[in-house]
């Protein structure tokens, strides 16, 4: 005599599960969950970026609220080049200080003053991008290491000229014009225009990123003889990349000096720049979008930070080599890609627990039970009273 009757706790032969029901409505609601709730966090994030000054009025916080900024600009930017192609670039002092000297000149040569000198940060940038063509179509005929040594080479020739030419006024450096703001709310038009180069260079990041642009770059990081073979044209794509970079920085480095009202060879052209890019882009994650951000917002503020405590002029310097050592030994991929793969890993685990505990039954009977010593070797060929056959 036949049984229909399925075995307790066990769902009827043919008969769809609950579970599997809800998978299929939740799924689309969950990504457009989470779509929206990214959204939402933007939001919220670029209104508390907007208020900032305005609630914290503080000249001290809101001068370290500008160099934070600047300096998420210039590390998405040179994220947005080395991150992305792979080869990094320990010259782009260059391009930031080209911006700063051109703004300077540009504004005493013109008779740029107030917030109008503010127009001349586009054209600082374009000067940055024209003179990064060049030296682009020299650099990147040789691969990652060579590289490294050719922008370090450039580097030292850019502080050398800036030191001796009579246009950046030699070893005496340049003045530019100080803007006639109140003296309570002096930051606040540098804030927003450093926070618009920020967004700028964010959001061009992003694009880029999710672009056939972007993936020709990844595929050259990965394997650039790969990526030639596969149709990608290396030389104009890491050129482009280059570019785009030196403008952003450009326009950076010409806020950044109008902002601190000084221009020197030895401090617009500071070799330090370059190791404190680099080590905010990888402490935040390389070839990320918010990996330099994150670097920039957490480190910048703890140098400029230590800059006011320290007791002698090198503290704050040996602190920061310690933790780019920290963090190429420990965390080689950035805090972020690092963070994401634990939380991967976590839910992972919930999945598989979560599969286990209320998946289907399990056919194969657990050790030492009886049923497992008396199933004969053919049992897979009848029907298990479990699985609501007949026996």
């Amino acid at each position: 005599m036949t049984s229909s009757q399925p075995a307790a706790g066990q769902p009827a032969s043919g008969t769809t599960k609950p579970a599997t029901i809800k998978q299929l409505e939740t799924g689309p609601s969950r990504l457009l969950s989470s779509r929206l709730a990214a959204a939402a966090g933007l939001v919220v994030l670029v209104a508390v970026i907007g208020v900032f000054p305005l609630v914290f009025t503080n000249a001290t916080v809101t001068n370290f609220a500008v160099i934070t900024l600047i300096f998420v600009a210039v590390v998405s930017a040179w994220n947005l080049f080395s991150g992305f192609s792979g080869y990094l670039s320990l010259g782009h002092a260059v391009f930031y200080g080209t911006g700063a000297y051109f703004l300077v000149v540009a504004a005493k040569d013109w008779n740029i003053t107030g917030s109008a000198v503010f127009w001349l940060l586009p054209l600082a940038g374009l000067v940055a991008a024209v003179i990064a063509v060049p030296l682009g179509l020299v650099a990147l005929r040789v691969r990652r290491h060579t590289f490294v040594v050719i922008t370090i080479a450039y580097f030292f020739i850019a502080q050398l000229a800036a030191s001796n030419l009579n246009v950046t006024g030699g070893s005496s450096g340049l003045l530019p014009p100080v803007p006639n703001y109140a003296a309570s709310t002096f930051n606040n038009p540098f804030y927003y225009v450093a926070m618009l180069i920020a967004a700028i260079a964010v959001a061009l990041a992003w694009l880029i990123r999710r672009s056939r642009f972007g993936l020709q770059l990844r595929a050259i990081r990965d394997d650039e003889d790969r990526a030639a073979g596969l149709g990608v044209r290396a030389m104009p794509v890491k050129l482009s990349a280059l570019v785009l970079s030196a403008f952003i920085t450009g326009m950076a480095g010409a806020l950044w000096v109008y902002f601190i009202g000084e221009a020197f060879p030895q401090f617009v052209f500071d070799p330090l720049f370059d190791l404190a890019v680099v080590l905010m882009g990888f402490f935040g994650g390389l070839g990320t979008v918010a990996g330099p951000v994150l670097g920039a917002i957490v480190l910048e503020p703890t140098q400029q930070w230590l800059y006011l405590q320290e007791t002698n002029g090198y503290s704050a310097e040996i602190l920061f080599g310690a933790l780019f050592l920290v963090v190429i030994l420990f965390l080689p991929r950035g805090v972020l890609p690092t963070g994401a793969e634990y939380l991967t890993s976590i839910r992972a685990r919930i999945a598989r627990r979560r599969r286990q505990e209320g998946g289907p039954p399990v056919s194969v009977p657990e050790p030492g039970s009886q049923s497992s010593a008396a199933s004969p070797p053919s049992a897979p060929s009848q029907p298990s009273a479990t699985a609501g056959g007949t026996p």
